[in-house]
């Protein structure tokens, strides 16, 4: 990465490691513009003792190339950095870091953009602060294991405090709009690019289901609706479920679901390898709880399902109403989501609907919503990376 130039800043509410969340998917594109500082989200000096996949922040260098374009820097600070009073210290220690980190780059900061409640607008001089909002982050509260009065405190020092504020959906953009009237929803995207061919993938070598199959793609957690899963099962339809699991989630509800003939769960797959289950998908599945967090919310995987021409069935969230298309099919209850999956893996599906699928979601590409960021914050458009960042 050049010393010289501009610098986009991407304080990121996952580590680069892990899920691969919107603001992962806005740097990638950003980076095709301009070098970007992604920061992992700080840990303590001890989780690498606990948690092996952690272990790079320690042994590698702090600030290291991830991706063309890309720097990434590991934040290593106290212990109990959720705890009042070493909080404050934490967040001293990460600030500091950053700062080395700009000052090492040597570039002029052109945007600040925080995707989540860390105190990192003003970390160092940018022309833009940005908050990028991407969740309902009081609500998800008992989902972090965090005071709410803490996170509604943060989350309204993020709006006050930012020049520029993105909400990814209009729950999210609607609740912070007396706050912020200036609030801006520019809405989760997709890859359009790297679903688009999946027909052409490499097949999944450990499938065992026949076809047609009915998938869902993403983490098994509280967030999802266990009992629209279970209908579908209770179907005979071949069932796949690809992505991690919450430890903690309805044991023994997801055990008996899991040790059913006709579903198969393959775990958590990285994203390279996605296109490969989606290949064998004939319709997503996207069964998410009727809960606040959830409304705010802006499903990646349902414009996933799309890219790849797939047709999905949704639970029936504001952000799938707003995308206000027949190639989803929104569901309100655990057998009319049973029903639905089941009339469109019998349905004929046409060259010409898998077409208008990839057409819809390169409308919603991360390539798309860049453009909007970009203008939104006066950046140059034009591509400085030809080729796909990856």
């Amino acid at each position: 990465m050049s010393a010289r130039g501009d610098l986009a800043i991407v304080v990121a509410g996952t580590s680069w490691d892990g899920i691969w969340m919107p603001e992962r998917h806005v740097a990638l594109q950003l980076a095709r513009r301009m070098p970007v500082l992604w920061v992992d989200p700080a840990i303590s000096f001890l989780t690498p003792l606990l948690d092996p996949a952690a272990r790079g922040a320690l042994r590698d260098q702090r600030l290291r190339a991830a991706a063309p374009n890309i720097m990434r820097l590991s934040l290593v600070t106290v212990p109990g950095v959720t705890r009042p009073g070493l909080r404050d210290v934490a967040a001293r220690q990460a600030r500091r870091a950053v700062r080395r980190a700009v000052a090492q780059i040597g570039a002029r900061v052109r945007c600040t953009i925080v995707a989540g409640l860390e105190d990192m607008l003003d970390v160092v001089p940018s022309d833009r602060r940005v908050f990028y909002g991407t969740d309902d982050y009081v609500a998800g509260a008992r989902l972090m294991g965090t005071d709410s009065g803490w996170l509604q405190a943060r989350e309204l020092r993020q709006l006050q405090r930012a020049d520029t504020v993105i909400a990814v959906s209009p729950v999210l953009a609607q609740q912070w709009s007396s706050t912020r009237p200036d609030v801006v929803m520019i809405p989760n995207g997709c890859d359009a690019e790297h679903y688009a061919d999946v027909d052409d993938a490499p097949p999944a070598g450990d499938l065992r289901l026949p076809a047609p199959i009915a998938g869902f793609v993403g983490h098994l957690s509280e967030r999802i609706d266990l009992a629209m899963l279970e209908a579908v099962a209770a179907t005979g339809v071949s069932l796949l479920l690809v992505g991690p699991r919450q430890p903690t989630f309805e044991i023994a509800k997801l055990d008996a679901l899991l040790a059913l003939a006709n579903v198969q769960w393959v775990g958590p797959k990285p994203f390279s390898e996605l296109p490969s289950y989606l290949r064998a998908i004939d319709v997503g599945l996207t069964p998410y709880r009727q809960s606040d967090f959830n409304r705010a919310s802006f499903p990646l995987k349902t414009l996933e399902y799309l890219a790849a021409g797939r047709p999905a069935v949704v639970s029936d969230l504001p952000a799938h109403r707003f995308l206000d298309t027949g190639h989803i099919t929104i569901a309100t209850t655990a057998q009319e989501f049973a029903q639905r999956t089941q009339a469109l893996l019998a349905a004929p599906q046409t060259a010409a609907d898998v077409a208008a699928r990839h057409t819809l979601a390169a409308r919603h590409s991360w390539a798309a919503r860049s453009d909007e960021i970009c203008a939104l914050l006066e950046l140059d458009r034009t591509p400085a990376v030809p080729s796909r960042a990856a």
